[in-house]
């Protein structure tokens, strides 16, 4: 009788569990409403099946429990039993995996009008490109990546030339657009993931990875690596901003384009900003003067 307590109590401190517990998704901040969904349903089937087979093992440990004089009688077979198990398990199987069907349908179908964006993931960092005014990102190759080119862009490529990088831990973007999610990762396995968009997808080395996804509020969320990508994994954080059509425009004329990282430095003060010249001339008079006054 113990074990058939234990049982049902396993069962009834799962279900209690799972209404009273501080822990729940984030709000979500995409449309990838349907990968909620899906979830749910399966939970509710999984969770209904394992109620269901517990209480019924404590079923039987309480139906056929040992009792003196009786004996068990084989009986191998039973297939009313069999016929039954098999339509509930064909039904059960179905139900798990066409939901998953159709939002695997939507998550590769990518909109036409949706932005392509590119994730670079190294450990441990992330790095954002972003198409230029022509609206198309350049190629790029690991044979590229260099100190001067952490992103691999193909210097000779001239889609390339205006594409926007930032070689920061935070990416803007705008509220209400599709954005196609590139993904490349220069060393190890890595995944991007932001837990309010759902989405989310592996990054191979030697691979191009994508997802898409709309975001539907405004707000910052955080970025994660979903994959144990060695010793600093825990640390491989980033944001993700999305603002309004009229800030995002603003962040964007801040960042720099490829060319403009690209381009030779020149030394010389002819060449340093205004600031700088003036900076530079006072520091020399400042030292002048504690020389005359030291002599």
């Amino acid at each position: 009788m113990a074990v058939v307590l234990v049982l049902v109590l396993i069962v009834v401190g799962s279900v209690l569990f799972h209404f009273l517990s501080p822990w729940w998704w984030t709000p979500i901040a995409s449309n990838w409403d349907y990968i909620d969904h899906t979830i749910i349903i399966s939970f509710w089937i999984t969770g209904v099946v394992f109620a269901a087979v517990v209480l019924f093992m404590a079923y039987c440990v309480f139906r056929f429990r040992h009792r003196e004089g009786n004996r068990a009688a084989y009986e191998p077979e039973n297939k009313r039993l069999e016929s039954w198990l098999m339509i509930v398990t064909a039904f059960g199987v179905t139900a798990l995996l066409v939901p998953g069907l159709f939002v695997w349908s939507r998550f590769v179908t990518v909109p036409g009008d949706a932005t392509e964006i590119e994730v670079v993931a190294q450990q441990w960092q992330w790095s954002f490109r972003l198409p230029g005014k022509d609206g198309k990102l350049g190629t790029s190759d690991t044979r590229d990546v260099t100190a001067d080119n952490p992103l691999g862009v193909a210097p000779k490529d001239p889609n390339g030339q205006d594409d926007v990088l930032v070689e920061a831990a935070d990416l803007h973007l705008p509220v209400g657009k599709p954005v196609k999610v590139l993904l490349r990762s220069i060393d190890v396995l890595h995944d991007f993931y932001i837990p309010e968009f759902r989405a989310k997808m592996d990054m191979i080395p030697g691979s191009v990875t994508y997802f898409w996804f709309t975001p539907t509020r405004t707000g910052t969320f955080q970025v994660l690596c979903a994959e144990l990508c060695g010793q600093g994994h825990p640390l491989m954080h980033g944001v993700v901003v999305v603002d309004t059509e009229q800030d995002y425009l603003a962040w964007l004329g801040q960042q720099q384009t490829f060319a403009q990282l690209s381009a030779p430095q020149q030394s010389g003060s002819a060449n340093q900003p205004p600031g700088k010249i003036m900076a530079s001339n006072l520091g020399v008079a400042a030292n002048s003067k504690l020389s005359r006054s030291a002599q």
